[in-house]
């Protein structure tokens, strides 16, 4: 490199960090108006599914009965809104409103024989109180479906015929019950609609009917029911969620976000869109784990859904269940109760969300705050992001530093402009993988320095640990200077509802290891680059060294394997992370406090002593990138990853003081005896 070249390069470089540090100022604004956010609806609605509920009843003695006992035990337990589905034939069956009939059926029931030939379906009524109403409800969905309604009486009991298959019959959507909703209602529970987009016509006097009966009974949010919002099916000829946007706008009803959905809901974001993100996020427990779960598991669960991912919507599903061993038919009705309202033993998931500021009631969306000037310091998150970045370039590739800053320059300015979420999230992955590799970088380059001055491997064992405990800290702050950096960049309401996510975690998670671990090992003291990169092709290949491949390998595929939502984990370590979460509150992440922060701290102290050390920094590159990681998962809160980071590094120092104790007591007793035989050897 030319001498003026490398003169600028070390001028520049100091005003980058400049400019690095006057990004962090402007962040930390914005990052205060994301947990004012996040802090704006600590409400928490729990909601069981009523239908599920009468599919339980239908197999009790006295259903009405048992409706109203389990009702009561939910109420007490804390569950305070109830799930109503369109309603369907057999879910008036379930509730006892009607019975449906074939034709056979009815027939019997009239004492003659069937016609041949018909097929239709035939219904009678059972409670007469509830006639008129129940009449009108399907006379009006079977009608708008265009089918041929008669009237029909069997054995003294009114009833209709319907001139369709009982087996497309039973698939008809109909209003939610009104019966049903104002019995909930004035039992006070809050009343949760489920609406579909079958038979994918939307009729927006009809649905402006529907959220009349919804505002009557206080309905304040729907979830949609199948794999579409309401009014997808013919969105593209009428513009229908625009209008269906506006009629729930105008209804102040907000939407439910189901997580964890194998594919979105359909046209889902648009809606939110088109409703400012009147959106609160839903965690849902299906029929199967609730047949298996135990209480105390799904408190546990509760209690992570919403104090980690920002969810204000727990949904308890039921089925009933045969037990042949036992001779009876099981619910999970008194699972439901125990896990809420706790047990002689345990404490329910409502005693333990108050620990953490959440209480019972009709959950809301969050309220945005924004920070003053947002634009304008958001603009310097992204210059201060841009400047790290090419830093961080410039540690690898110092005579790119000043073309590299000027291309940081014109995507900064971009990201600025055009305020586009791909370019948002590029810049926040390239800082987040651009701080941990520069701060372990840094370190191995003052390692290094400081190894190669006259006395320093002769320092005490005292002094190496204080430098190692200060080089720990350091490195680690360092690494987290791309927090503010990623949550300025992404902080909009769409990450938090994860409408968006954060992508590229597979690379985050992959390219500071490998960049730490070319910086070890190519750009060593030794030689420049090119002459490494020869010395290491020209290494024998051995058996030691293809078995370390392989198992290089492995580790690094299970690593990988670990990473994002998917990981699957061991049942010793679910076990240890319900421990550490019942201890701490917070679950630190294992990798980091068991692995990479050990391993960082017993390396630092070795790699001033010893110059083969300066290897386990690649191992410590899991564990700074991975806390950057924590914050990367924009749905939890600020303050909970703080204190996961802040936990996983004082037990990683801690566990890391041990290993270094152990090291010392080790190399102690093998220069007393392992010496002794060298010299009689």
């Amino acid at each position: 490199m030319p001498h003026w070249l490398e003169i600028w390069n070390r001028r520049l470089a100091k005003w980058l960090w400049w400019v690095v540090l006057l990004g962090l100022v402007g962040s930390l604004p914005v990052l205060y108006a994301r947990s004012v956010t996040e802090h704006s609806a600590n409400e928490v609605e729990f909601i069981m599914d009523y239908r599920d509920l009468l599919q339980v009843s239908a197999t009790q003695i006295n259903p009405e009965a048992f409706v109203n006992d389990q009702l009561a035990v939910l109420k007490e337990a804390g569950v305070n809104a109830m799930a109503v589905f369109e309603s369907s034939l057999d879910e008036l069956v379930w509730s006892g409103e009607v019975n449906v009939y074939n034709a056979a059926q009815a027939a019997l029931l009239e004492g003659k024989l069937a016609q041949v030939g018909d097929n239709r379906t035939y219904l009678l009524f059972n409670k007469p109180e509830h006639e008129r109403e129940i009449r009108a409800l399907i006379v009006d969905a079977f009608s708008k479906a265009g089918v041929e309604i008669g009237d029909w009486s069997a054995q003294g009991r009114n009833g209709l015929v319907l001139n369709v298959v009982p087996e497309v019959a039973y698939m008809q959507p109909m209003q939610p019950n009104p019966i049903a909703m104002k019995k909930l209602h004035d039992e006070g529970f809050l009343i949760v609609p489920r609406l579909s987009d079958r038979g994918k016509y939307y009729d927006p006097a009809e649905m402006a009917k529907w959220l009349q009966t919804f505002r009557e009974y206080g309905v304040k949010t729907i979830i949609f029911d199948g794999d579409a919002v309401t009014g997808f099916g013919n969105e593209a000829e009428a513009g229908t969620l625009k209008q269906f946007a506006s009629q729930l706008k105008e209804a102040g009803i907000g939407i439910g976000a189901i997580e964890n959905l194998k594919l979105p809901q359909q046209g889902f974001g648009t809606l939110a869109r088109l409703l400012d993100y009147d959106v609160a996020r839903l965690h849902s427990v299906s029929e199967a784990e609730m047949a298996v779960i135990s209480p105390s598991t799904l408190a546990d669960r509760i209690v992570l859904a919403v104090k980690d991912r920002n969810i204000r919507f727990i949904y308890l599903n039921a089925a009933p269940v045969k037990d042949s061993a036992n001779v009876r038919i099981s619910h999970p009705i008194d699972t439901i109760a125990t896990a809420l309202a706790g047990g002689e033993e345990t404490e329910g998931a409502i005693k333990q969300l108050k620990h953490f500021g959440f209480v019972p009631g009709a959950a809301h969306s969050f309220t945005v705050h924004h920070a003053p000037a947002e634009t304008a310091l958001r603009a310097l998150a992204a210059a201060g992001a841009a400047a790290l970045v090419a830093l961080t370039v410039g540690l690898f590739l110092p005579s790119l530093l000043v073309p590299v800053t000027a291309l940081g320059a014109i995507g900064t300015a971009g990201v600025v402009a055009l305020h586009s979420s791909l370019l948002d999230q590029a810049l926040a992955l390239f800082v987040a993988i651009a701080a941990p590799t520069a701060s372990l970088v840094l370190v191995v380059r003052w390692l290094r320095a400081k190894r190669s001055r006259p006395g320093e491997a002769a320092q005490s064992a005292a002094s190496r640990l204080g430098k190692a405990v200060l080089l720990y800290a350091g490195t680690s702050v360092l690494s987290l200077a791309a927090v503010p950096f990623v949550a300025a960049l992404l902080n909009d309401i769409t990450y938090s509802l994860v409408l968006q996510q954060f992508r590229g975690v597979s690379l985050l998670h992959l390219a500071p290891i490998a960049l730490v671990a070319v910086y070890v090992f190519l750009y060593g003291p030794g030689g420049s680059v090119k002459d490494n990169i020869r010395r290491i092709l020209r290494m024998p290949i051995t058996v030691l060294t293809v078995v370390a491949a392989v198992v290089i390998a492995g580790v690094g595929y299970y690593y990988l394997s670990r990473t994002g939502n998917s990981g699957q984990a061991s049942g010793f370590e679910l076990m240890f992370r319900s421990y550490l979460e019942n201890t701490f509150g917070v679950r630190p992440r294992f990798k980091e406090f068991m692995l990479a922060h050990p391993i960082f701290l017993l390396g630092l102290f070795l790699a001033l002593r010893y110059r083969w050390a300066t290897v386990l920094m690649i191992v410590a590159s899991i564990g700074q990138l991975s806390m950057v990681d924590t914050f990367a998962h924009i749905h939890t809160p600020l303050k909970l990853s703080a204190i996961r980071v802040l936990l996983g590094l004082g037990l990683g120092a801690a566990i890391g003081l041990i290993a270094i104790c152990a090291w010392q007591i080790g190399e102690a007793l093998w220069r007393r005896y392992g010496g002794q035989k060298a010299r009689q050897a």
